[in-house]
This record gives structure tokens, sequence and C-alpha cells, in this order.
């Protein structure tokens, strides 16, 4: 459970990284406050969002079983163990 929250944490992370690169790449200063204008962290803070929502949407669509499916956990039925399955 905790590698999904991190990769979640780590996509949200993307736009202000990329941000640091171009302020290191162009010798902003990088912990001087005029380099961090609030409206820049609210559009970064909007990036990172519209990213993690599309990751969201491309993991529960896309990965392991087909779109749409339901998963049934391994259960016992009459004693006797039964598989998960996807319907």
């Amino acid at each position: 459970m905790i590698r999904p929250v991190l990769t979640e944490i780590g996509i949200f992370l993307i736009p202000f990284a990329v941000y640091v690169l171009f302020l290191i790449a162009t010798r902003s200063g990088l912990l001087v406050p005029a380099s961090w204008p609030l409206h820049l962290v609210a559009k970064l803070t909007v990036a990172a969002l519209v990213l993690v929502i599309a990751s969201l949407v491309l993991l529960a669509e896309f990965s392991g079983a087909p779109p749409r499916s339901t998963y049934t956990p391994a259960h016992v039925e009459n004693g006797r163990l039964v598989p998960g399955v996807e319907k």
C-alpha cells in the first residue's frame, strides 16, 4: 500500500521539481521568495493535481484487470478454498 502512495506523491512533486531545475539552470535564487510568487505556486499545484488525477484514472482503467471488471477474492465455500476470479 505504501508504494502507490509514494508513487502518487512523486507524481505530485514533478512540476515543482521541474521548476526547481529551471531555477537552478537560470541561476535564479532558489530560496528567494520572489522566485516563488503565489500565482506560480498555485499553477504548479493545479498542474500537479492534474497529473495525479490522470495517473489515478490510468491506473484504475488500464492496469491489471480489464476495465469495469469485478474481482471476487479467494474465499472458503462449502469447506473448500475457491480461488479469486475476475468477472
